[in-house]
Parts: C-alpha cells; sequence; structure tokens
C-alpha cells in the first residue's frame, strides 16, 4: 500500500518532523530540569518509538505527518535531557570525549539506519520498515531503563515559575545566541547534503547513477561518527574552541561551495573530509555549554535545547532557500549559496563569551559558602 504522496507533500512530512523537533526542545529541557533528565530522555524515546510505530499504520500522507511530528516531539525531549545525563555522570574534565562520542552515535545509528531502512524498505516495504524502528526504540528505552544508573544528586528546579526564569535567563543569553547561528549555516548545509544531494545527481549528473550518488552522501554520515570521536579529545585537550569551530565549519564551506565544480571521485573523497570536521565541530560544539557562564552546571539541558531550537529553525529556513535556488535559479548558484553560509555566520562567534573548560573545571571543583 502506498500513500501516493508526491514529492513535494514528502518533503512537509519530513518538515513537520523538524517543527516538532524545534518546537519542543525547550519544553524538554524545562521538563528536564523540574522531574530530572534520564526520566524525561526514556519518556521522549517511548514517544519516539510509539508514534514511529504508529507511522506504519499510516494511512495517507497527512495522517503520516500527523505521526512524524510527535516522534520529532520526542526526539526533542530525548536529545538535550540524554546528552545533559551523559554528561553529569563524569567530571567536567572528562567530558568532552563524552559528549564526542555521545554525537558520534548520532551519526553511527543514521548511517546503521540509512543503510538498513534502505534494505529493509526494499524488502518488506516502507510501512514495515518504520514500524520495525519504532518497536526498535521502544527496546531501547527499556535497556536504557535497565542499564542507566540514577543521576547524580542535583539540585532541583521546583516550580514552574523558577523554571521559566531559569529558561529566560539561558535564552537572554548573547554568547548562546551567538554561538548557535554562528554554526546555523554548518547545520544547513550537512541538512542539505542529505536531502538534495542525491536528487542533485539525479537531476544534474544522471551518468553517475542513483546507487553511487546516494552512497557518497552516506559517506558524510559514516565519516562523522570517528569525527565526533575525535572531536571530542581534541575538545579536551585544547582550549582553541573558537579556533577549531572556524578551522572545521570554513573548510566545509570551501568544499560544498565547489560540488557543482568536482568530479565524482573529488566529490566523494571530499565527502569524507566534510563528514569527519562536521563530527569534530558539533563535539566541540556541544561541549562549550558545559562551561559557558550563561549554560553551565544545572542549566546545561536548557543551554543545549536552546542552541537546538535556534539552529533548527534557521537551518530549516536556510535549506528551504537552497531548495528555490535550485528549482528556479541553478543546482551551481545553489551550492554556492550553501557554501557561502556555511562561513558568512562564523563571525558570529566573535561576540560570543565562551569562558574556558579550565575555569569551568576550578569553578565546579571549588568549595561552596
Amino acid at each position: 500500500m502506498g500513500l501516493n504522496a508526491s514529492t513535494s507533500q514528502l518533503g512537509l512530512v519530513l518538515g513537520i518532523y523538524l517543527l516538532g523537533v524545534g518546537l519542543f526542545q525547550i519544553p524538554g529541557g524545562m521538563a528536564a530540569l523540574r522531574w530530572g533528565a534520564r526520566p524525561v530522555a526514556l519518556a521522549g524515546l517511548c514517544v519516539m518509538g510509539v508514534f514511529g510505530a504508529l507511522s506504519a499504520l499510516s494511512p495517507d500522507w497527512q495522517i503520516l505527518a500527523a505521526a512524524r511530528f510527535a516522534t520529532g516531539a520526542g526526539a526533542a525531549f530525548f536529545f538535550a535531557p540524554g546528552l545533559s545525563l551523559v554528561a553529569s555522570y563524569y567530571p567536567h574534565e572528562q567530558r568532552a570525549p563524552i559528549i564526542g562520542l555521545y554525537n558520534g552515535g548520532f551519526s553511527l545509528g543514521g548511517a546503521i539506519g540509512l543503510f538498513g531502512g534502505a534494505l529493509l524498505g526494499t524488502v518488506i516495504g516502507w510501512q514495515w520498515t518504520l514500524g520495525a524502528g519504532g518497536l526498535v526504540l521502544l527496546g531501547v528505552a527499556g535497556f536504557g531503563a535497565w542499564i542507566l544508573p540514577l543521576e547524580p544528586v542535583r539540585q532541583v528546579v521546583g516550580t514552574f515559575t523558577e523554571i521559566q526564569r531559569a529558561a529566560a535567563r539561558v535564552l537572554r543569553s548573547r554568547s548562546l545566541w551567538a554561538i548557535s547561528l554562528a554554526l546555523a549555516g554548518l547545520w544547513a548545509s550537512m541538512y542539505i547534503i542529505a536531502q538534495y544531494f542525491v536528487q542533485y545527481g539525479a537531476e544534474v549528473h544522471p551518468d553517475w547513477g542513483i546507487g553511487i550518488t546516494a552512497a557518497i552522501a552516506a559517506l558524510v554520515v559514516v565519516a562523522a561518527f570517528p569525527g565526533g570521536v575525535a572531536g571530542g579529545w581534541l575538545a579536551k585537550g585544547s582550549r582553541r574552541h573558537r579556533f577549531l569551530l572556524i578551522l572545521c565549519t570554513a573548510t566545509i564551506g570551501v568544499v560544498i561551495a565547489t560540488i557543482p565544480f568536482l568530479p565524482l571521485y573529488a566529490v566523494a573523497a571530499l565527502f569524507i573530509y566534510v563528514g569527519f570536521a562536521d563530527g569534530v565541530a558539533v563535539a566541540v560544539l556541544y561541549f562549550i555549554p558545559t562551561y559557558m557562564p550563561d549554560t553551565g552546571g544545572e542549566h546545561l539541558v536548557l543551554g543545549i535545547a536552546s542552541l537546538n531550537t535556534i539552529q533548527v529553525f534557521v537551518g530549516s529556513a536556510l535549506a528551504i532557500a537552497f531548495g528555490y535556488l535550485a528549482e528556479y535559479g541553478s543546482y551551481a548558484l545553489a551550492w554556492i549559496f550553501a557554501g557561502a553560509i556555511t562561513i558568512g555566520f562564523l563571525p558570529l562567534l566573535f561576540y560570543a563569551y565562551l569562558g574556558t573548560a579550565h575555569h569551568a573545571h576550578l569553578d565546579a571543583t571549588a568549595p561552596r559558602a
């Protein structure tokens, strides 16, 4: 059974999923402050699993879109609380490699889902594939409830008013907005590669073949896993986090801008670098809020949630602009635009006061009055 949906309608389904992801990041962070990161992250996994499984029963694309919106909301309740939970298990000086591994794990899971989902889809159909994915998530939630330790002792922000005030303080942070917007172009470009590269190959380079083009796009996802692990260790060993972000992001922007002028083998080789460098940059990016003055400590979950919200909404808008440029202009112009926005937002990093991880460690270990 098919949905009889057009390409634009299926694109809308994906956009609605991202809307759920973006809208519920901050509510997820606020819930984690009230009830703890562990139960909120596990609840988010359960919501993803239930509505992922229900997606398989969708009779039309509108019902599928509603189910994917709920799945996106579950993802929002999982990501920031999950990262905050994992970070809480380790002292500050050990968190960077763990955060890098956490983000790298998302890339590895994405690669497995990309290949495994495509394989299952050709064998058993998209409905059973979505249903199987939802059931796997429910199994992971159960396993997590069994194996994840309880959170370390923490200060609970008790009332809704106190939680609102904490969220407002984080959202007023100029530094948080600066780092979020500075890397929004990178977020958009990675999303653009995932969503448009295969279509670009089919329309502009049909001789490449759909299979080869899809495999090249997947290289970005696969290479991001070792990049995330390496980024965590680099974040731990270096205080020059701003420099690492600029170096990785700027070089990615240059590569993306040259895509329409490169032969197939060059794109394939450079996409391995793009994925690796993106993994490094994302690992460093998510480590920064653990020690930044406005978002460290108990407010980490709100800092991560706010960062994600800003990047999802701004990055999605930039990706839509790419689509319009590709349709009404040319793919060459669109890829140059993608490279330009990847680099163009980077100067905002200089408006962020990051503090240092070293100072954060001293603050965390200093005796309290």
